[in-house]
């Protein structure tokens, strides 16, 4: 079979019962609701439970993923799981989720670390595998507990930040023309000090929230610029590559950063806000979970049809960023 596209059969999310409003924050912080909702656009978040881990939230997305694919976990040849809080070291977080999914096949499971980037990197390696024909049926996985990544009394960076999970199953195509059209992946290590934590196994410091070290540090009027750029010009790169014009983009799913980066990237390609799947507002910055967290959302509600062409694309730490053009 000539195999032309990875198609998303499936999408699936979830979201930790806990809601942390702004006004909550306010009280614990030198800030108010007006001034986080001005910078960001966030207006809650969610966090996980005590005893509640990245497995956890990614579990219950795919699971949710398959449902809606109609399709059994045991017939996948592939998870691929893109989170910068996995729940240990080691194992990888994707092969407890192969456990707790009960696939018995020993099928590949891995974890990816692309940040706020890692869905779109995971879209992209599912899509190389089908086309090469080494998988027919791969599930990607968002997911993230950001909550326990940031530094609580430091308000420039723990009011943007939440946590959830979402997936989605592809499969080989033969249609033309639908699933995945293109992907486009870039990294700049330079500019690592931006965004990036304080340390980790190798440099001997783990999270420590009596002392503060190894947290979340982030350079934000900094990082919004580069983030702006990278953007801007992804957007243009993933139109050429696909001879398409900006008006034929049905959706904008992007990464649920800031809301002013979001509204940048609508911009350049000429869209109004009605055009642009927004959760920046509920969910903050899910990090790896925000794209697909966003997808599923608008294909449940009705938003994406079938047919419509959408654009992905997120920034994150590293630098990394990328995009996927999709045929849903």
């Amino acid at each position: 079979m000539s195999i032309l596209a990875a198609r998303m059969i499936g999408s699936g999310s979830y979201l930790p019962e806990q809601i942390l409003s702004n006004a909550e924050l306010a009280g614990r912080l030198d800030t108010t609701d007006e001034w986080i909702r001005t910078r960001t656009g966030i207006t809650e978040r969610r966090i996980a439970a005590p005893g509640e881990y990245t497995s956890d939230l990614a579990l219950k997305a795919a699971q949710r993923a398959l449902q809606m694919a109609d399709v059994s976990a045991e017939t996948l040849d592939f998870i691929l799981l893109a989170t910068t809080t996995p729940d240990l070291v080691f194992p990888a977080t994707a092969v407890r989720v192969q456990r707790k999914l009960g696939v018995k096949r020993q099928i590949p499971a891995f974890d990816l670390q692309a940040v706020c980037a890692g869905f779109i990197y995971g879209l992209s390696m599912a899509d190389s595998l089908i086309r090469s024909g080494a998988a027919r049926r791969v599930l990607v996985i968002g997911a993230e507990t950001m909550s326990r990544a940031v530094d609580w009394q430091d308000r420039s960076t723990c009011i943007l930040f939440g946590d959830g999970a979402g997936a989605v199953v592809l499969e080989a195509t033969e249609e033309p023309q639908r699933g995945i059209l293109s992907t486009h992946l870039y990294a700049d290590g330079q500019y690592e000090d931006l965004l990036r934590t304080q340390g980790g196994i190798s440099h001997g410091i783990l999270l420590d929230p009596a002392s503060g070290s190894g947290f979340l540090q982030m350079r934000g009027n900094e990082v919004f610029k580069q983030a702006v750029k990278a953007l801007e010009e992804i957007v243009d790169v993933t139109l050429a590559a696909n001879g398409l014009d900006k008006s034929q983009i049905d959706w904008l799913v992007p990464h649920q950063a800031n809301i002013r980066i979001i509204q940048s990237t609508a911009k350049r390609l000429g869209m109004t806000m009605e055009r642009v799947v927004m959760t920046v507002d509920r969910h903050g910055n899910t990090s790896a979970a925000s794209v697909p967290l966003a997808l599923d959302e608008a294909v449940r509600d009705g938003r994406i049809q079938p047919g419509h062409l959408l654009l992905l694309e997120a920034f994150g730490g590293g630098f990394t960023w990328g995009s996927a053009l999709v045929r849903w």
